[in-house]
């Protein structure tokens, strides 16, 4: 804080700022040891996520290469300093962290360290984490702590933040995994009703057509050219699904390319005639294309389902620091009060909860024979 208070403040708060924005869990750790080793001028920081094995579920550094880190080797074990930050629950601050007789085990290649600093993250009386810092960087004596007392309080304010975020993160990925197990179960629904459905239809009609080759040639064609619709209609029904299953390759193609692919596959599936057009789109947090694509997907899965639309036109644009995204169909339309009074909200709710969850935006704008316009936005990193 030898900036001064105003300066000082400003850096809380940029910290804490950071760490609200994330949603997920590794985003979140990482931003945490970041902020705490450019607040409080560290060399090093670390933050551990204990499992229930004696070891770390996670362990994020900040202020070690990507050659070091490999170099040190498999993720800790609970054990000497570390271990006393978990099971202890007491903040640590040492001179020199080799001469501690807890001191141990560290690996030849990790790198050299002297004054250190770190406590227990709790939520509650749950410690769900442990901050570490060494090596602070300023002016001090050989052999004494370049840490103070305001740093260790600093810190603790930092770690008490650290746990809500990181419980808010934890929070959200258990939300949407069980929102991914709903679209499981909406889909296998859908398989059943819809393809098997026609397989039934199919295998009815193909014994229909066999029954007739000898006696009347003529309609047994038109059966089998029946059957051949049936089939061409149950592939179609199979292929959108597949898409909706199938884990989208947000992390190697990005937001744009995949929406893209996925739309030219609907536009080869279906009679309606399905666009996609991009303008200026940025690389978005992950969370946040993730709530894109989803979003997009119910909202066309919609359109081709159940408006009868012939045309679906999926827009993605920047806005500001986020994007913006847009899908308009020709098809039936519905009255959205009177869907959402009747308790039927064609995913509705899931799209506005992916949205919110993101801190997007959600309008519909829909009427009786006036086709649908769904529209998102998201604020970006």
């Amino acid at each position: 804080m030898s900036q001064g208070p105003r300066s000082g403040l400003y850096a809380v708060s940029s910290a804490l700022l950071a760490m609200s924005r994330h949603l997920e869990v590794r985003d979140v750790l990482k931003t945490i040891v970041a902020s705490a080793r450019e607040l409080l001028d560290a060399q090093y920081a670390a933050l551990g996520v204990p499992d229930d094995h004696g070891g770390f579920a996670q362990f994020v550094v900040d202020g070690i290469s990507d050659a070091q880190w490999k170099a040190i080797g498999p993720l800790p074990r609970q054990h000497g300093i570390l271990a006393a930050m978990l099971h202890e629950a007491r903040p640590e601050r040492l001179a020199d962290v080799r001469k501690d007789p807890r001191f141990e085990g560290w690996p030849a290649a990790h790198p050299d360290m002297s004054d250190f600093l770190g406590l227990p993250i709790r939520d509650g009386d749950e410690v769900i984490g442990a901050l570490f810092l060494a090596n602070k960087i300023c002016a001090k004596p050989e052999g004494s702590c370049g840490f103070t007392e305001d740093d260790e309080e600093l810190l603790t304010i930092l770690a008490q933040h650290a746990a809500i975020a990181l419980t808010n993160a934890r929070l959200y990925e258990r939300s949407r995994e069980l929102t991914i197990a709903e679209e499981r179960s909406r889909l296998a629904h859908e398989l059943h009703d819809a393809v098997s459905q026609k397989l039934f239809s199919l295998r009815l009609t193909a014994q229909a057509a066999a029954a007739l080759v000898d006696r009347d040639p003529s309609r047994a064609k038109g059966e089998l050219q029946q059957v051949a619709a049936l089939a061409a209609e149950a592939t179609d029904e199979l292929r959108a699904a597949v898409v909706e299953l199938r884990p989208a390759a947000l992390d190697d193609d990005g937001l744009v390319a995949t929406l893209r692919t996925q739309i030219q596959v609907l536009d080869r599936a279906h009679s309606a005639h399905v666009t996609f057009d991009s303008c200026g789109v940025r690389a978005l947090p992950a969370a946040q294309e993730e709530a894109v694509l989803r979003v997009a997907q119910e909202a066309l899965h919609n359109a081709l389902r159940h408006s009868g639309a012939t045309r679906v036109d999926v827009t993605l644009e920047r806005r500001d620091q986020g994007a913006a995204l847009r899908v308009t169909d020709d098809g039936s339309g519905f009255d959205p009060h009177a869907i959402r009074s009747a308790g039927r909200h064609l995913g509705l709710v899931s799209m506005r909860d992916r949205s919110s969850g993101v801190g997007g935006i959600l309008t519909v704008e829909s009427a009786p024979g006036e086709g649908t316009t769904i529209d998102m936005e998201v604020p970006g990193g």
